[in-house]
Protein backbone atom coordinates (compact mmCIF):
# COMPACT_ATOMS: atom_id res chain seq x y z
CA UNK A 1 0.00 0.00 0.00
CA UNK A 2 1.25 3.73 -0.82
CA UNK A 3 1.92 6.04 2.01
CA UNK A 4 -0.18 8.79 2.56
CA UNK A 5 1.77 11.50 0.28
CA UNK A 6 1.57 9.37 -2.58
CA UNK A 7 -0.52 10.31 -5.44
CA UNK A 8 -0.36 7.51 -7.57
CA UNK A 9 0.87 4.12 -6.80
CA UNK A 10 1.20 2.61 -10.12
CA UNK A 11 2.51 5.50 -12.53
CA UNK A 12 4.83 8.14 -11.93
CA UNK A 13 3.21 11.40 -10.75
CA UNK A 14 3.96 14.30 -13.35
CA UNK A 15 5.74 17.37 -11.67
CA UNK A 16 3.69 20.59 -11.99
CA UNK A 17 6.13 22.60 -12.69
CA UNK A 18 6.52 20.68 -16.02
CA UNK A 19 3.16 20.74 -17.16
CA UNK A 20 1.37 22.79 -19.67
CA UNK A 21 -0.28 26.37 -18.72
CA UNK A 22 -3.52 25.24 -18.95
CA UNK A 23 -3.54 22.29 -16.93
CA UNK A 24 -0.89 24.28 -14.43
CA UNK A 25 -3.81 26.88 -14.13
CA UNK A 26 -6.54 24.60 -13.34
CA UNK A 27 -4.62 22.58 -10.88
CA UNK A 28 -3.64 26.10 -9.13
CA UNK A 29 -7.49 27.02 -9.58
CA UNK A 30 -8.27 23.60 -7.59
CA UNK A 31 -5.74 23.73 -5.00
CA UNK A 32 -6.99 27.62 -4.11
CA UNK A 33 -10.54 26.01 -4.18
CA UNK A 34 -9.89 23.08 -1.78
CA UNK A 35 -6.78 24.67 0.22
CA UNK A 36 -5.02 21.43 -1.02
CA UNK A 37 -4.38 19.76 -4.80
CA UNK A 38 -6.70 16.99 -4.82
CA UNK A 39 -4.92 13.64 -6.18
CA UNK A 40 -7.05 13.21 -9.04
CA UNK A 41 -5.64 16.71 -10.94
CA UNK A 42 -2.15 15.29 -11.04
CA UNK A 43 -2.53 11.90 -11.17
CA UNK A 44 -5.02 12.59 -14.86
CA UNK A 45 -2.17 15.13 -15.80
CA UNK A 46 -0.03 11.74 -16.51
CA UNK A 47 -1.27 12.48 -20.47
CA UNK A 48 -2.06 16.40 -20.97
CA UNK A 49 -5.11 15.51 -22.90
CA UNK A 50 -6.67 13.16 -21.04
CA UNK A 51 -7.03 15.74 -18.24
CA UNK A 52 -8.33 17.97 -20.36
CA UNK A 53 -11.42 15.89 -21.59
CA UNK A 54 -11.95 14.26 -18.65
CA UNK A 55 -12.43 17.62 -16.45
CA UNK A 56 -14.52 19.56 -19.48
CA UNK A 57 -17.00 16.07 -19.25
CA UNK A 58 -16.89 15.98 -15.67
CA UNK A 59 -17.52 20.52 -14.94
CA UNK A 60 -20.41 19.63 -18.03
CA UNK A 61 -21.46 17.44 -15.10
CA UNK A 62 -21.74 19.16 -12.47
CA UNK A 63 -22.57 22.90 -13.60
CA UNK A 64 -24.64 22.00 -16.79
CA UNK A 65 -26.99 19.58 -14.73
CA UNK A 66 -30.73 19.08 -13.97
CA UNK A 67 -29.97 17.60 -10.97
CA UNK A 68 -29.09 19.34 -7.65
CA UNK A 69 -25.06 19.20 -7.02
CA UNK A 70 -26.01 16.89 -3.01
CA UNK A 71 -27.56 14.41 -5.84
CA UNK A 72 -24.77 14.51 -8.00
CA UNK A 73 -22.25 13.78 -5.14
CA UNK A 74 -24.79 10.74 -3.79
CA UNK A 75 -24.67 8.71 -7.41
CA UNK A 76 -21.12 9.35 -7.30
CA UNK A 77 -21.01 8.21 -3.97
CA UNK A 78 -23.23 4.81 -4.27
CA UNK A 79 -21.35 4.01 -7.94
CA UNK A 80 -17.76 4.33 -6.23
CA UNK A 81 -19.17 2.47 -3.22
CA UNK A 82 -20.64 -0.44 -5.67
CA UNK A 83 -17.32 -0.58 -7.43
CA UNK A 84 -14.96 -0.57 -4.37
CA UNK A 85 -13.53 3.19 -5.88
CA UNK A 86 -11.58 4.24 -2.39
CA UNK A 87 -10.55 7.60 -3.89
CA UNK A 88 -13.92 8.47 -5.13
CA UNK A 89 -15.90 7.33 -1.99
CA UNK A 90 -13.00 9.49 -0.19
CA UNK A 91 -13.43 12.25 -2.51
CA UNK A 92 -16.72 12.68 -3.37
CA UNK A 93 -18.01 11.15 0.44
CA UNK A 94 -16.51 14.65 1.30
CA UNK A 95 -18.61 16.47 -1.06
CA UNK A 96 -21.57 14.53 -0.21
CA UNK A 97 -21.13 15.83 3.14
CA UNK A 98 -20.47 19.07 2.90
CA UNK A 99 -23.31 19.30 0.21
CA UNK A 100 -26.02 17.93 1.69
CA UNK A 101 -24.84 19.07 5.39
CA UNK A 102 -24.94 15.49 6.51
CA UNK A 103 -21.88 14.27 8.44
CA UNK A 104 -22.90 10.39 8.21
CA UNK A 105 -24.48 10.46 4.86
CA UNK A 106 -21.42 9.40 2.55
CA UNK A 107 -20.61 5.99 4.71
CA UNK A 108 -24.66 5.10 4.45
CA UNK A 109 -24.81 5.95 0.70
CA UNK A 110 -21.41 4.38 -0.32
CA UNK A 111 -22.29 0.86 2.15
CA UNK A 112 -25.72 0.32 0.83
CA UNK A 113 -27.91 3.27 -0.09
CA UNK A 114 -30.94 0.74 0.50
CA UNK A 115 -30.57 1.72 4.41
CA UNK A 116 -29.18 5.37 4.28
CA UNK A 117 -30.86 8.16 5.78
CA UNK A 118 -32.38 9.37 2.23
CA UNK A 119 -35.98 10.39 0.78
CA UNK A 120 -37.55 7.88 -1.26
CA UNK A 121 -37.14 10.02 -4.66
CA UNK A 122 -33.39 9.29 -3.89
CA UNK A 123 -33.99 6.04 -3.32
CA UNK A 124 -34.96 5.43 -6.63
CA UNK A 125 -32.59 8.17 -8.02
CA UNK A 126 -29.83 5.58 -6.77
CA UNK A 127 -31.20 2.52 -7.23
CA UNK A 128 -31.25 3.48 -10.94
CA UNK A 129 -27.16 4.66 -11.02
CA UNK A 130 -26.51 1.10 -9.29
CA UNK A 131 -28.38 -1.00 -11.65
CA UNK A 132 -26.95 0.76 -14.81
CA UNK A 133 -23.58 0.18 -12.68
CA UNK A 134 -23.75 -3.46 -12.32
CA UNK A 135 -26.49 -4.35 -14.97
CA UNK A 136 -27.00 -1.83 -17.84
CA UNK A 137 -28.13 -4.02 -20.12
CA UNK A 138 -30.89 -4.83 -17.62
CA UNK A 139 -31.92 -0.97 -17.76
CA UNK A 140 -35.48 -1.33 -19.42
CA UNK A 141 -38.46 1.63 -20.05
CA UNK A 142 -40.00 0.70 -16.57
CA UNK A 143 -36.95 2.01 -14.84
CA UNK A 144 -37.00 5.63 -16.39
CA UNK A 145 -41.02 5.41 -15.69
CA UNK A 146 -39.84 4.77 -11.91
CA UNK A 147 -38.13 8.24 -11.94
CA UNK A 148 -40.60 9.81 -13.87
CA UNK A 149 -43.03 9.12 -11.63
CA UNK A 150 -40.25 10.18 -8.45
CA UNK A 151 -40.50 13.60 -10.44
CA UNK A 152 -37.10 13.53 -12.42
CA UNK A 153 -37.76 14.63 -15.83
CA UNK A 154 -36.03 13.20 -18.76
CA UNK A 155 -33.19 15.31 -18.98
CA UNK A 156 -32.34 14.31 -15.31
CA UNK A 157 -32.50 11.05 -15.90
CA UNK A 158 -29.95 11.65 -18.62
CA UNK A 159 -28.24 13.11 -16.06
CA UNK A 160 -28.64 10.34 -13.66
CA UNK A 161 -26.99 8.02 -15.87
CA UNK A 162 -24.44 9.92 -17.24
CA UNK A 163 -23.03 11.38 -14.04
CA UNK A 164 -23.11 7.40 -13.09
CA UNK A 165 -21.49 6.05 -16.77
CA UNK A 166 -18.44 9.07 -16.45
CA UNK A 167 -17.58 7.91 -12.61
CA UNK A 168 -18.00 4.13 -13.47
CA UNK A 169 -15.15 5.14 -15.78
CA UNK A 170 -13.77 7.23 -13.42
CA UNK A 171 -13.30 4.44 -10.79
CA UNK A 172 -11.66 2.19 -12.95
CA UNK A 173 -9.04 5.10 -13.88
CA UNK A 174 -8.77 5.27 -10.22
CA UNK A 175 -8.07 1.57 -9.50
CA UNK A 176 -5.84 1.26 -12.76
CA UNK A 177 -3.17 4.05 -10.93
CA UNK A 178 -4.20 3.04 -7.29
CA UNK A 179 -5.11 6.63 -6.52
CA UNK A 180 -4.69 7.47 -3.24
CA UNK A 181 -7.34 10.33 -1.69
CA UNK A 182 -5.78 13.01 0.53
CA UNK A 183 -5.95 12.88 3.90
CA UNK A 184 -7.64 16.12 4.53
CA UNK A 185 -10.98 14.75 2.47
CA UNK A 186 -11.12 12.02 5.13
CA UNK A 187 -12.39 15.04 7.81
CA UNK A 188 -14.18 17.33 5.52
CA UNK A 189 -18.02 18.60 6.67
CA UNK A 190 -18.04 16.35 9.40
Amino acid sequence: MADSDTVMARFDTPDIDDLPEDLQARIAEETDRAGFTPNIFPAMAYRPSHFRAFFAYHDALVEETALEREEVEMIIVAVSGVNDCLYCIVAHGALLRIYADAPKLAEQVAANHRTAEINETHKAMLDFAVKLTESPARIEDEDLERLEEHGYSRRAIWDIGSVAAFFNLSNRLAQLADIRPNDEFYNLGR
